[in-house]
Parts: structure tokens; C-alpha cells; sequence
């Protein structure tokens, strides 16, 4: 059972069966000259460079993990440390401590690593047992890969090897105390790493009334939406009954570096009564839970948390790690804070800017409403113009963070009855607030409503039958873009397509890009540099490839829906059993957390090759959240892609991973 947990857990085929070693015993348990221990090179929590590890006198190995006994510390100055009686091993058997010190110098320099050890004394007699390279915190392997690098046993660019690049995401954010004891709620997935603690809410509105009030809130609900952007941005961590790894709640979580479980389908949310159930126990609104978003844990009360530390061992690492890697990593982000903290984070431009999460506060959405119930186009028109100066102030405010680098903005994606409220009682409330007939909302909600809408009226669709939303958007860029100029910035606008499946689509919304901008630039008396591309996101668009790269000066793969339509998989149901096909090997792992190499990555090298043999040079990058992680990087490594994007908190894991993923291939 061990070696099953051990293969599955570090994702090593069962085909390559397992090894067995067989050796001669020696006894430690011979009476007060004898001994065992277990001992580390380097402190495996810390990465400090002293002996570690402790020792039992007349025992035998199991006697030190097994609990029955106390161990004591190897070296004098740890037994005063920690404030222990007796002797250390230095103390009580000096010549076999000289000994093994000696050993274990050997060995580390020997491997040019962390070691853990096991040795046996037999009668005063010192036998090492084992040696191999010792597991450790990611907050250690920084250090020791950063002090070996300094000290000569390894060469930066081994250093960089050294660090699990998943394993940063423990030095990115709060994480729960090692010894805190857990008392589980209930279990989802671990959707957006870190640790945060609150009370219970189940309301958008509330729960930023309450964070107003400096109150720490978390959200819980059935799943999310985009209506739920400000309670999610108020909520210390958010937590959903529904949903996968790529689902909304878990990438936008990502995005604001928030913890979250999704999928958690163990409970039942009751809005009337303020409370969820799960598992036999009922919490209440306004009771306090902690989230782990690591593990996928929700737990009763408030946990006790380590803040995360980035230390100078991890600029040196970062540096070393960007001087190896060849493609560049940019950061998904449609905020002002969001792109300063990707900055932060060392990302190198946007790879992603979705335009409609910026119409979700109460002044923007009331003018999205107008719009889409407009029948006439003056009335939509005039409802954009109200969208129109809040559109060029975000713009203007993120190129003025970004400075030159380059900042690529989807326009507007999703199907527009996500806009619209959906039932009687919403709508109602709409009304009263806007001002708008209950029952044309009503009406039009349902008169938009589809039986697939990812599928749907949504993208460069829209914008053929409505080309004034894009005209809006992208003068409000251009405008901002100038602006911007002015300050003495120098903007780097990408203007991305979604939703492309023909060459055709592009040749008429790029007109259309490119006459507002002239428009605008001759208004000016300016000109600003700017690429007008399309995201790679339906198997269609990858065939055509070829095609379409004749029209788009860059691709973008949004593996999120290219997995979707490739795979035939909702990227919000299928957590209902994939973790039974990974379990099963039908699939090696969930195609939305490592991209699927052989499907989605074929289609993936199919678009990269088409694309550039039609348009040499072109450039490619990917924005799904396949951007952060280590295994989906190396895959792009390996496809030519210039960039990957990721959330502003994964950039850090996508540098190191790109570094390794370079070094890798020579």
C-alpha cells in the first residue's frame, strides 16, 4: 500500500514497478554502548547549515520513529537548544560523533545534496545504514540550493533544477501551522494555494458590507459568476459546492491570489435558514472556518498561520532562473492592483486582460443592462458611451503600471445574458435599482438564454452582430493608450479576438480595429504601436491555423476552452470523475491542472507550426491557467511558444519552471 500512495503521489508509472533491497542487520539495542539515529546533513525545515537529526542509546531504528521512547539531539549545541537533559550523542559517544561527522561530509559533498542518513552504533562500532537525498520545505531547498551554488558542489543553473517550481507556491502565501490540529469540515479541490480564516458568508453584497466594516469574511456558495467579482474580491478565501480546477471561482481566486476550494460537493448551502451542511455537521452564517485552498480542506475555526517570507535566497534564485530561461512569462490581469502585483512578481507584460471582468461594479453593470436591452442601435450606443470613460481609465491606470511592457486586452468574451439577471426575484431587484421594467428583463434574459452558451452567441460573434461593443473598446484603448504617451509612457496594446474559428471573422473585426484607430491616432496627432491578434481556443481555430495567422500578427492558446472543446469536458462537471479516470490511468492527470500532450498538444503544435509557416515570426503565447503549471511550461518549452501568462501569484512558479524547462532540453 505504501509503494502504491508513493507512485501516485509523485505521478511514477506503476509499469515501473518496485525495488527491493535486502541487506544484513546490525543491532543497536546491545546495551549502553550501542545506538541508532536518523540525521540530516542540513535542517530539512529551514535550510540551515548545521548537523541534524536525533538518537536513541540500546535501541533499534523503529524505537526513534515510533514515539515510544523520547530521542535525543545528535550535537551539544541542539541538546541546549532545545533544552534537553541527558547527553548528546557528541556527549555520550564522542569518537563514533567525530566519526560520523566525517561520514556525512563525505557523503554531501560526495552527492552534492541534502542527506538524510540512518546509522546503527553496534557496540561502539559505527555502521551507516542509508543515505539519500533528504526531502525538505520548499522554504529549505531554496536555501541549500543557493548555499551549495555558493559554496562551489553545485552550478547555479543545478540550483535552479533543485527547486520544485509547485513547491514556490509555499513561499507565496499564509499556510496553516504544522502542528495545528485539523478539524475537517468537509473536503474539495484545491483550487487556489494558500490559507486564510473568517466568518461564513453566503452573499456578494454582504460579504462586502461586511469587509468594509473590517470584518474577515469567507465566501461560500453553490459556484460563482462574474456578478460575484466584488464579494469574491472583499472575502479572505472563497469556497464553492460546484465547479473544477478551471472553474470561475478557482481562476479568478488565482487571479487575486485568494485561497479557494471548489467542488467541494459535500455541502449544501441553505440561504433561507444562513447555514451549509456537510458531512453531518451544520455551520452557520457568521461562525468562523479557516480554507485551505493547498489542500482543499475547510476546517472548523480559526487555524493558527505562518506567513509566507521571500527572502533574499529567493531573489538570487529568481535571477538565476531568468537567466536561464528563453521564453518570457507575462501575468493574466484586468486591474490597476493586479498588474502592480504581477510586476512585483517579475512578470514581463499581460498575457491576459479580461475586459468584462471591469463591468461588474453597480455604476458599469446598470449601463451593460441598458445595452443589451437596447432594440435600436442609438439606445446601445449611447449606452456604451456611458461604459466608454470607465473602459479608458482602466486602461490608461494598467498602462501606466506596465510601463513599455506589452499588455494584451481580450475584448469582451462571454455571452451576454451573463450580464442579466436570471430569476423573477433578481430581476425584481434590478428593476428597483435601475429603474428598467421587471418583465422586459425577464423577458430578455430567457430571449438570450442558450442550451450551451460557452458554445454560443459569445466572442467575435457578438461582434459581428453588434461591431459598436468592439468600437467602444478599442478607442477606449487607443484613447488610454495616448494618454498614456503623453504621461511619457510608452503603452504596448495587443488587441486580442476570442472566440475565432474562421479567417474571415478576424479580416472583419481587425478593419474595424484598424479604422477606430486610425480615427483616434489622427484625432490625436499620435501614433501608438499595437498588434491585433486572436486567441487559439477551438479546435477549429487550430486547424485553420494557417489561415488565420495570414490576418493575426499573434496567437494566444486558451487551453481552458481548447481542453473543453477538445476533450468534450465541462471544465465545471468533470471533477465528478476525473478523479476516478486519473485513478484508473485512463488519463495521467486532470487536463485542466497539466495540459493533455497528446490531444490538446497536439492541436496545440498543429496551430504553432501552421501559424508560423503563414506568418514567419509570428508570436505565440498561451493565457490559460495551464500558463503556471510546471509540467504544461515544459510542454510549451518544447512547442516554441514565445510566453506563457498565468495568474499575477503563479508568475514566480512559471519563471522557474521556464528556467527548468530550458535547461532541461540543453
Amino acid at each position: 500500500d505504501r509503494a502504491i500512495f508513493y507512485r501516485k503521489h509523485n505521478n511514477i508509472p506503476e509499469s515501473w514497478g518496485t525495488a527491493v533491497n535486502v541487506q544484513a542487520m546490525v543491532f543497536g539495542n546491545m546495551g549502553d554502548t550501542s545506538a541508532t539515529g536518523v540525521a540530516f546533513t542540513r535542517d530539512p525545515s529551514t535550510g540551515a547549515k548545521k548537523f541534524y537529526g536525533e538518537f536513541l542509546i540500546n535501541a533499534q531504528g523503529e524505537d526513534v520513529v515510533a514515539g515510544i521512547r523520547t530521542p535525543k539531539a545528535l550535537t551539544k549545541a541542539s541538546r541546549l537548544e532545545m533544552k534537553e537533559g541527558g547527553e548528546s550523542l557528541e556527549e555520550a559517544m564522542p569518537q563514533v560523533f567525530a566519526e560520523l561527522v566525517a561520514v556525512y561530509q563525505r557523503l554531501e559533498a560526495h552527492y552534492r545534496d541534502m542527506q538524510d542518513l540512518e546509522f546503527t552504533v553496534e557496540r561502539g562500532k559505527l555502521y551507516m545504514l542509508q543515505t539519500r537525498n533528504g526531502k525538505r520545505t520548499a522554504k529549505a531547498a531554496l536555501k541549500i540550493a543557493v548555499d551549495m551554488a555558493a559554496e562551489r558542489l553545485i552550478t547555479q543553473d543545478e540550483a535552479v533544477m533543485r527547486v520544485d517550481a509547485a513547491a514556490l507556491d509555499q513561499l507565496l502565501h499564509p499556510t496553516i501551522g504544522a502542528g495545528y490540529k485539523r478539524d475537517i469540515i468537509c473536503k474539495g479541490l484545491p483550487a487556489s494555494p494558500g490559507a486564510a480564516v473568517g466568518i461564513v458568508v453566503f452573499d456578494s453584497d454582504e460579504a462586502e458590507r461586511l469587509a468594509a466594516d473590517r470584518q474577515k469574511v469567507i465566501l461560500v456558495r453553490e459556484e460563482t459568476s462574474p456578478e460575484d467579482i466584488h464579494g469574491m474580491h472583499a472575502s479572505q478565501a472563497i469556497v464553492t459546492a460546484r465547479g473544477g480546477m478551471t472553474s470561475h471561482a478557482a481562476v479568478v481566486a488565482r487571479g487575486m491570489g485568494r485561497p479557494c476550494v471548489s467542488g467541494a460537493g459535500d455541502i449544501r448551502i441553505d440561504m433561507k435558514l444562513g447555514e451549509f451542511r456537510a458531512g453531518g455537521r451544520v455551520i452557520k452564517k457568521g461562525e468562523t472556518i479557516t480554507v485551505d485552498g493547498s489542500s482543499g480542506e475547510v476546517l472548523f475555526g480559526a487555524a493558527d498561520m505562518v506567513q509566507p517570507e521571500l527572502t533574499g535566497d529567493f531573489g538570487t534564485l529568481m535571477a538565476w532562473a531568468d537567466g536561464a530561461r528563453r521564453m518570457k512569462v507575462r501575468a493574466n490581469a484586468e486591474t490597476p492592483a493586479d498588474a502592480a502585483t504581477a510586476v512585483t512578481y517579475g512578470a514581463e507584460g499581460i498575457g491576459l486582460c479580461r475586459t468584462e471582468h471591469m463591468f461588474f461594479d453597480a455604476e458599469r453593470i446598470a449601463a451593460v443592462r441598458e445595452m443589451i436591452l437596447a432594440e435600436k442601435l442609438p439606445a446601445r450606443v449611447a449606452a456604451l458611451d456611458k461604459l466608454f470613460p470607465h473602459q479608458r481609465r482602466d486602461f490608461a491606470e494598467i498602462f501606466k503600471v506596465m510601463g513599455a511592457r506589452p499588455v494584451t486586452i481580450r475584448l469582451l468574451d462571454p455571452p451576454l445574458h451573463e450580464f442579466l439577471p436570471h430569476t423573477e426575484e433578481e430581476c425584481a431587484d434590478v428593476a428597483a435599482a435601475t429603474g428598467f421594467d421587471a418583465k422586459v428583463l425577464l423577458a430578455r434574459s430567457k430571449e438570450l438564454a442558450e442550451s450551451n452558451p460557452m458554445l454560443g452567441f459569445r466572442g467575435c460573434r457578438l461582434a459581428i452582430v453588434y461591431p459598436e461593443i468592439y468600437d467602444m473598446q478599442t478607442r477606449a484603448v487607443f484613447e488610454a493608450a495616448c494618454d498614456a504617451a503623453e504621461q511619457g509612457d510608452a503603452p504596448n496594446p495587443e488587441i486580442m479576438i476570442p472566440f475565432v474559428i474562421a479567417k474571415k471573422e478576424l479580416e472583419l473585426l481587425k478593419a474595424r480595429v484598424d479604422a477606430v484607430a486610425e480615427e483616434v491616432f489622427t484625432a490625436r496627432k499620435r501614433r501608438i504601436e499595437y498588434l491585433v491578434g486572436t486567441m487559439i481556443e477551438l479546435p477549429r481555430a487550430a486547424l485553420k491555423a494557417g489561415d488565420i495567422a495570414e490576418v493575426a500578427e499573434f496567437f494566444s492558446f486558451g487551453t481552458n476552452d481548447l481542453t473543453q472543446t477538445t476533450m468534450g469536458l465541462s471544465r465545471d462537471d468533470a471533477g465528478k470523475f476525473l478523479g476516478t479516470y486519473v485513478e484508473r490511468q485512463v488519463l495521467m492527470s486532470d487536463p485542466f491542472v497539466s495540459i493533455d500532450a497528446e490531444g490538446v498538444g497536439e492541436l496545440v503544435g498543429l496551430a504553432c507550426e501552421r501559424g508560423r509557416a503563414a506568418r514567419p515570426g509570428l508570436k505565440l503565447g498561451v493565457c490559460g491557467e495551464h500558463g503556471g503549471d510546471p509540467a504544461s511550461v515544459a510542454f510549451f518549452e518544447r512547442a516554441g511558444l514565445d510566453y506563457v501568462s498565468c495568474s499575477p501569484y503563479r508568475v514566480p512558479i512559471a519563471r522557474l519552471a521556464a528556467a527548468q524547462a530550458a535547461l532541461s532540453r540543453g
